[in-house]
């Protein structure tokens, strides 16, 4: 009987494994992360670090500088569902949303 097949084997289970808690895993983090629930979770007066460390990093960032404040909008698209994050003063001010509940 040929035993280097059997040597063999424990390699590519522990590849086999390997592979597929990677793929898993990054399942995991590239999840939906524009949901009701994360979106409830963001509340007037944070700042952008905090929505951020909740929702991720924003599709698109529109600055405005007036005089007397600094108006920041966060843009969230996912598929057809939009969220709306304004900031004044780098704190949230509004937020809105299309997400279908």
């Amino acid at each position: 009987m040929n035993m280097s097949i059997f040597k063999s084997v424990p390699r590519i289970a522990v590849a086999l494994l390997l592979a597929v808690s990677l793929v898993g895993l990054s399942a995991c983090t590239s999840g939906k992360r524009i949901t009701k629930a994360n979106v409830d979770e963001v509340a007037e007066g944070m700042s952008k670090k905090q929505v951020e460390s909740i929702l991720g990093p924003p599709t698109s960032i529109n600055n405005e500088d007036f005089i007397i404040m600094k108006k920041t909008t966060y843009v969230y698209q996912q598929g057809k569902d939009t969220v709306t994050i304004v900031f004044k003063d780098d704190k949230v001010q509004s937020k809105d949303s299309t997400l279908s509940y």
